[in-house]
């Protein structure tokens, strides 16, 4: 099976960087063997956007703001294996 990418771009200009490195680590986590690699990408501009492979799945612009750790899970775990179960994220959904 072909481990998939996340990439966040985040903006430097707005100090970004500790949000970023902590949805990362939320992400190897939760999908530490299920994931090649998390990666950083410093932006500028007011970017933040995470990429599954090359699948745009969060942008700042779009969803309104940051996202949740559990929002984020949710959507990288619906692209990497929909019928996983994220335990107290799945039972707490709104």
């Amino acid at each position: 099976m072909h481990k998939p990418k996340i990439t966040i771009h985040y903006c430097v200009l707005c100090q970004w960087l500790l949000r970023s490195g902590w949805l990362a680590q939320e992400l190897l986590s939760t999908f530490s063997d299920d994931l090649k690699e998390v990666s950083l990408s410093p932006a500028s501009k007011g970017v933040f956007q995470i990429y599954y492979n090359d699948e745009l799945i969060w942008c700042r612009l779009v969803d309104g703001g940051f996202p949740e750790a559990k929002e984020l899970k949710r959507r990288v775990r619906d692209k990497l294996d929909p019928g996983r179960d994220l335990g107290h994220i799945d039972k707490h959904q709104s």
